[in-house]
């Protein structure tokens, strides 16, 4: 049986992970930053597969090096979920580059010493589309860090870019299997009721915190799909080498809100705030700072590399938009 080490199996993604590894008959050894979350991840589970024997919980920190060539010794695959994401603009951005370029290596150098099969990072969309004029995408582009950036999107670019760059420097006989998963914004249903930082965006669209929506254009992924590209890039013969931009469709928020509108959700605003004053509000409120350089901005790519090579068929992401529409529902933090 093939064991995989997934890091950051808390996570929104991490535990989507997890939970299709084990259904398509993966051992599994999740990492945790505390192990005291382990009971928590294994109710989660537990809803969705049975794991039986077959998933171990390490405990493993980005930015120390205590415990990793432990936990990726014996296993065939390395999925490097774990990455620092803020629902705000740090005012250091070391706080969140330094961990996810740090841990980042971290993994890749224990997966290089333990010689895996092959290294999958969860990297994003921030590592392809930001800090350029242009609007269209796709995966042979790189966010230019030297710009004015928000420091996930430089993060996620650092890290990334740090990699591919460490691998290209090894010789032959050390080098390992790698492939980058890029989604766009990820959405749906949590499998615990942690739902996640990507989809505080909508827990604010529905609770009424805002009167008016921000002018702000994503592609959009289902958290599934992101997982299942996952899985099927970690083994796919021709997908070693690749990133795989992850986006079924891209829209404005106000267009996310008519969906959710539509299925009564009423709080919703399809209002859209005007540019200026989203940019005022940036000075003052950590929210809007985290946003302002993507307001009045088309952001287009397209899906090219999971299509051809993949053979990626996308789940709609109306479902996931109303999954966790859902779910935070039944969680009581939003009400129709």
């Amino acid at each position: 049986m093939k064991k995989v080490l997934v890091t950051g199996a808390s996570g929104f993604i991490g535990l989507h992970c997890i939970a299709q590894l084990l259904q398509a008959g993966y051992q599994v050894k999740g990492s945790l930053r505390s192990r005291a979350r382990e009971s928590e991840i294994r109710n989660a589970l537990s809803k969705v597969v049975n794991a039986e024997n077959r998933l171990e919980i390490c405990e493993l920190d980005l930015l120390k090096d205590d415990g990793w060539d432990n936990a990726v010794s014996g296993c065939d695959y390395v999925m490097h979920v774990a990455s620092p994401l803020l629902d705000r603009e740090p005012k250091d951005q070391d706080e969140i580059i330094r961990p996810a370029h740090e841990g980042l290596m971290r993994a890749i150098k224990s997966s290089v010493r333990n010689k895996v099969k092959r290294f999958v990072m969860t990297s994003s969309f921030s590592a392809i589309g930001y800090g350029h004029v242009k609007d269209v995408f796709d995966e042979s582009h790189w966010t230019d860090t030297t710009q004015k950036i928000g420091a996930y999107n430089k993060s996620k670019a650092i890290a990334e870019k740090a990699m591919w760059d460490y691998l290209d420097s090894l010789k032959d006989e050390e080098k390992i299997e790698a492939v980058a998963i890029n989604p766009t914004l990820v959405i749906g249903a949590s499998l615990s009721d942690d739902v996640g930082t990507s989809n505080i965006f909508l827990q604010k669209m529905l609770d009424g915190s805002y009167p008016v929506v921000p002018k702000v254009h994503f592609g959009y992924v289902t958290v599934k799909d992101t997982a299942k590209a996952h899985v099927a890039a970690m083994t796919h013969p021709h997908a070693s080498g690749k990133r795989f931009i992850l986006a079924e469709r891209c829209m404005w928020l106000y267009e996310v809100n008519k969906i959710l509108r539509k299925h009564g959700y009423k709080k919703a605003p399809i209002r859209q705030a005007p540019n200026l004053l989203m940019k005022f509000l940036a000075l003052f409120n950590n929210e809007a700072s985290a946003i302002a350089g993507f307001v009045g901005k088309t952001k287009f790519t397209n899906s090219e590399n999971a299509k051809n090579i993949l053979k990626f068929s996308f789940e709609n992401v109306e479902i996931g938009i109303l999954e966790i529409a859902q779910q935070l529902e039944s969680l009581g933090v939003i009400k129709k």
